[in-house]
């Protein structure tokens, strides 16, 4: 892989990560209320997914997705449900759990380390079970790939590429999140996560209408 495919390839993920997606809701949401530190669990899940779906596209996960009605709804309902469920989650959320002056600064609130692990599922789950994620990187990696060169080590090099990316964007969504909670009134953080919950629930609606390309 050559440094001109590469930066194009980072240019063309980094526009389709930064896109609102339900790991980046989460990111935000976390960062709302836990601080920056309290959201990098989340942050990992969704980096380890991300190395998760690169190396499946390699195995040609993808296009059995593609080709295989059975799994794709299989892995649709799942995604759909979940995410639903988080949705609600957050609708019904009273907000964060930690004081502003200490989410701006991006300490950690006041979780414990099973809080952590519980966020760091949230957004691993999310992820991987998104049978959109796979056909995306399906459709798009390939591309910049040379089939006369090494696949592996082009596959490993998308795949740091595409987690440290979608890493960058997700702190900036989780500082955002802290320092709205410095900036606006303690309702603030009711009002991310109701918002964050309701958007989950609008991605979780458009999954369960979602329908392979050509069916």
């Amino acid at each position: 892989m050559t440094l001109a495919t590469a930066l194009l390839f980072s240019i063309v993920a980094l526009a389709a990560i930064a896109t609102p997606g339900p790991t980046v809701l989460l990111a935000l949401s976390n960062g709302s209320r836990r601080g920056v530190r309290g959201a990098l669990p989340g942050i990992l899940g969704a980096v380890l997914s991300d190395f998760v779906l690169v190396g499946a596209v390699a195995l040609g996960l993808g296009a059995l997705l593609a080709a295989s009605e059975f799994w794709f709804s299989m892995l649709k309902w799942v995604g759909a449900v979940y995410l639903a469920w988080l949705g609600i989650r957050m609708l019904r959320s009273r907000g964060g759990s930690f004081d502003a002056p200490r989410a701006a600064a991006g300490e950690p609130g006041t979780g414990t380390n099973g809080d952590g692990r519980k966020v760091f599922l949230k957004s691993f789950l999310v992820a991987v079970t998104n049978p959109k994620g796979y056909l995306f990187c399906s459709a798009l990696m390939p591309q910049f790939i040379d089939p006369a060169a090494a696949q592996g080590m082009q596959y490993a090099i998308i795949s740091v590429l595409f987690a440290s990316l979608d890493a960058s964007v997700m702190l900036v969504y989780a500082f955002v999140g802290a320092r709205a909670m410095r900036l606006l009134t303690a309702a603030a953080g009711r009002w991310i996560d109701r918002t964050c919950g309701a958007m989950l629930l609008a991605l979780a609606g458009s999954l369960a209408f979602y329908r392979r390309s050509g069916t």
